[in-house]
């Protein structure tokens, strides 16, 4: 085997560890995961020489190629696949409108106030204003995720980053070739944006339908699981290779097989396949995180800092125009959007993966003006990151979009301490039955400790009176637990022999059937 390949595989192993580590790290804290992943790779990338000594050397290269070709692609296939068409088609105003001319205002804002406060020059300035202009929502989704955050302002906030990627990809694209070129002709370039979008969107038309048409022939959920693999990065590859938008492209095959999925495939298929790209988008966010945090230089900040501030406040005093101009404008003739969520999408603009492909993608050629964007890029997404990103839950709760935390942390509190006296009366039992405490010890010890766990059920229920959500949520976690244990249990009798591969084949298609209506129900579309 050679030298180059087992230095390959190590690191990759390393940074498995590193993220499995971050990931049980961060459950304990209350900080977003790829916020805990980037301070991962800050604090290696200053630890480095150290590192090296023990486990060799940590080399990573963080290039556009790296980001777009392999970890973009499952990451947008994976949002698209999971977003319910009907639901952005009912949001399909507000994002369009901050999609495609809210990219160009974003570039445009962006551009004139770096380009009059920096040694950028405004071609220079405009180039940077489009490649930033492309919004990250994993961080925010995974954050509405956990707390609970109504699905319309989720689909809003993912709708529009799967779409103004491709926009802000296509833009610097025009953008680039003006630098380069020296020359801009309006004309000419409104007709390459127009080629590269309906380019895009139709090979992932054309590819994501035939696969989605093969799926739904098909009842093997490892074929399924295949064409899947290949429908994302191929439908990104190709469309790149034809210069149209590959973003696009895998946005439309991932709708398209997400919403045939339902009517096509087997519960069973359905369920290993949201698994499966489940752990695939947290694989490639966790390593690009990661990478990030290494490949950050913190101490050369220092020197471009005030640049770096110009920045993050031009890209904030746009986004600011961009979300509040954009409902004013859409709320006179679609369905309204409340001021407090323009509120939280404005905050929440968060850059990330895609502003920093682009930012590493420009050519050589520019010389100090491309070292320069690179770092107000960095600048900007880490900002994004560490202050928006943190931020984001406590304006939710302010706001009162999502259920105050008094409820649920009680909650939280008396439900640990129920489940502590109960695994107490169970220990005691079990001195009692080895011999290490007196029958009379047992009764006394478990009768205090069973009116304890009689009151504290008692405070339990008058908390979901009172918090009626908590008991929903209970109990509906609780039935899909009981629907998972039954899987398990199959699992458990086919491999002992006990039942034969049909009738649990039969009974698995019963189980999932069940469980993926109570998770449609839990989280309605």
């Amino acid at each position: 085997m050679g030298e180059g390949i087992v230095q390959i595989e190590t690191l990759i192993i390393e940074l498995l560890v590193l993220v499995s580590l971050v990931a049980l790290v961060v459950k304990r804290l209350r900080i977003p995961y790829t916020v805990a992943l980037v301070i991962a790779g800050l604090i290696v990338g200053l630890a480095q020489p150290v590192l090296e000594q023990v486990t060799g050397p940590i080399e990573v290269s963080l290039t556009s190629e790296l980001i777009l070709a392999l970890f973009v692609p499952p990451l947008i296939f994976e949002a698209a696949f999971n977003l319910n068409f009907n639901q952005l088609h009912r949001n399909l105003p507000i994002i369009l409108v901050l999609a495609i001319p809210g990219v160009l205002l974003t570039m445009l804002i962006v551009g004139v106030i770096t380009s009059m406060a920096t040694t950028l020059t405004l071609q220079m300035a405009l180039v940077f204003g489009a490649l930033i202009a492309a919004t990250d929502p994993v961080a925010v989704i995974a954050l509405f995720r956990s707390l609970g955050v109504p699905k319309r302002l989720a689909v809003l906030v993912e709708g529009e980053s799967l779409l103004n990627d491709g926009a802000a990809i296509v833009v610097f694209g025009v953008m680039l070739t003006v630098v380069e070129t020296g020359t801009f002709d309006l004309a000419e370039g409104l007709l390459d944006f127009i080629i590269v979008v309906i380019g895009g969107l139709s090979v992932g038309i054309i590819l994501g339908g035939g696969v989605a048409w093969l799926i739904s022939r098909i009842d093997d959920h490892l074929i399924e699981t295949t064409l899947t693999v290949a429908l994302a990065f191929g439908t990104f590859l190709l469309a790149e290779r034809l210069h149209v938008s590959g973003v696009l492209a895998v946005v439309t095959a991932g709708l398209l097989n997400g919403n045939a999925s339902e009517k096509s495939m087997s519960p069973t298929t359905s369920i290993i396949l949201d698994n499966f790209w489940e752990y695939i988008a947290f694989l490639a966010n966790s390593l690009i995180f990661l990478i990030i945090g290494l490949e950050v230089n913190i101490f050369a900040f220092s020197e471009r800092l005030g640049s770096i501030l110009v920045a993050i406040a031009a890209v904030t005093v746009a986004r600011v125009i961009v979300v509040y101009g954009g409902a004013w404008l859409t709320n006179r003739f679609a369905e309204p959007l409340s001021l407090r969520w323009q509120h939280v999408i404005s905050w929440g603009g968060l850059r990330g993966a895609v502003s920093l492909a682009l930012a590493l993608s420009l050519p050589a050629s520019l010389g100090a003006n491309r070292t320069f964007i690179i770092e107000l890029t960095f600048g900007v997404v880490l900002f994004t990151l560490f202050v928006q990103g943190t931020t984001l839950g406590p304006i939710l709760r302010r706001l009162r979009i999502i259920a105050p935390d008094e409820g649920r942390n009680a909650y939280e509190l008396n439900h640990a301490r129920l489940v502590i006296l109960q695994e107490s009366i169970e220990h005691v039992n079990t001195q009692y039955r080895q011999g290490l405490v007196s029958q009379h010890t047992r009764e006394q010890l478990t009768e205090s400790l069973g009116r304890q766990t009689k009151a504290l059920s008692d405070q339990i229920s008058q908390m979901f009176e009172q918090y009626p959500e908590l008991a929903q949520v209970e109990m509906s976690e609780s039935y899909e637990e009981v629907l998972r244990h039954q899987r398990r249990t199959l699992l458990r009798l086919r491999r002992e022999g006990t039942i034969s591969e049909e009738t649990f084949e039969e009974l698995a298609i019963e189980v999932d059937t069940i469980l993926v209506n109570t998770e449609r129900r839990m989280y309605p579309e």
